[in-house]
């Protein structure tokens, strides 16, 4: 069954011709002004859009947003900006609101400015309503080099409200933010406040957890809306459905992660704090060395020691208190035997890897996501841009 948009919400995807004819300008619009919340990524070579999106959201209320797809615009100087601020100007005037309330974020090639020519004749070639309501058309307009569109909806408890969420993104990508590119889109009412509270409690919980490549984008884009078509809801059942929706769209990415054959989880608990307990288990899940151990069923635990003990700023972290699992089988400190490793190399052979470590510092726990570290990863960026 096919995921529509909540109440409220309607879609139009096209190609303008960026790159190869597929979808790359994507516009979702609302009825009505909606209550919003964005965050960014934290890059110092942030683009245009992302600078236009801050601006555009701090009074936490937009009308629309617009994405385009196979050029980030990034790094083109005046000129950038001037282009990415005449998008959301025309598409403003295309919908007769404010340019204040059109959220724009891109995504590709950075360096190179955008078609503005083509996008030009593309917003002057909108039609004059929109009566798409497809998510899985907008996850496919904003897509680069992902392989699949990325959708994901709940409905929150107690009511006829529906959350949905699209995401795009397979490399370069370790948030300092909420992610890539997501948008997240709701018919529930609520304070702008709250939702601004509650989108950034379930971003730090989701996407802020997974890591690809260590690689943090210059165009990281995350942003909700809601319309409020279907009534107030129950806070914590709508932090509750937003986080089921954000969950799968953070496995999935992870999951289509560039070259990608296996879903990576790591659990670090019983650390002192939730900040130490991410850290060692980023630093578990972005070291290459565990990386291409897992993509080739390799049982060596030694490369999870190792990424722990790299974490030296945490001086209460103790090799003879840390325990290691592969699955449910410790690895360390209980001695493994052949017979053990040959179990653990037929588990890590399938399509998704658990590894989890206590540290025996505390009680708190974190668990992020990533994936294994293939040939494909290195041909796909080894010929991005040709």
């Amino acid at each position: 069954m096919s995921v529509e948009l909540p109440l409220g919400f309607h879609e139009h995807v096209t190609s303008v011709g960026i790159k190869d004819n597929t979808p790359d300008f994507t516009l979702v619009v609302a009825d009505c002004l909606c209550h919003a919340a964005g965050v960014f990524t934290q890059s110092r070579f942030s683009g245009p859009s992302v600078t236009i999106s801050r601006e555009n959201i701090a009074d936490h209320a937009a009308r629309a947003v617009v994405v385009i797809s196979k050029n980030a615009n990034v790094a083109t100087g005046s000129t950038g900006m001037d282009n990415a601020r005449e998008i959301v100007r025309e598409v403003a005037k295309a919908l007769s609101c404010k340019p204040d309330d059109v959220l724009i974020a891109s995504t590709g090639v950075i360096g190179r400015p955008y078609p503005i020519d083509k996008i030009r004749a593309g917003i002057a070639a909108l039609p004059s309503s929109f009566g798409g309501t497809s998510a899985e058309a907008v996850a496919r307009g904003i897509m680069t080099t992902d392989t699949v569109a990325k959708v994901a909806q709940s409905v929150v408890s107690g009511s006829k409200a529906r959350v949905v969420g699209v995401a795009k993104g397979v490399g370069m990508i370790e948030p300092n933010m909420a992610t890539l590119i997501t948008l997240m889109f709701t018919d529930a009412a609520l304070d702008s406040a709250d939702l601004n509270r509650i989108f950034r409690r379930v971003m730090d919980r989701t996407f802020n957890c997974v890591s690809i490549d260590t690689d943090t984008s210059t165009s990281d884009t995350a942003l909700i809306l809601a319309s409020g078509k279907c009534g107030s809801v129950d806070l914590g059942e709508f932090e509750s459905a937003l986080f089921e929706v954000a969950m799968s769209l953070t496995k999935q990415v992870a999951r289509d992660g560039e070259g990608a054959e296996k879903l990576v989880e790591v659990c670090v608990d019983g650390a002192n704090s939730n900040e130490q307990a991410k850290t060692v288990a980023k630093a578990i899940v972005n070291s290459p060395l565990v990386k291409t151990a897992i993509h080739g069923a390799d049982p060596n635990w030694g490369r999870v020691a190792m990424a722990i003990g790299k974490c030296s700023q945490y001086l209460d972290i103790d090799q003879d208190s840390v325990v290691i699992r592969f699955g449910n089988l410790e690895v360390y400190p209980t001695r493994v035997d052949e017979a053990a490793l040959e179990a653990l190399s037929a588990y890590m052979k399938g399509a998704e890897v658990r590894i989890h470590v206590t540290l025996n510092t505390g009680s708190a726990t974190s668990t992020v996501w990533g994936c294994d570290l293939t040939d494909g990863y290195v041909r796909i960026n080894a010929d991005y841009t040709t």
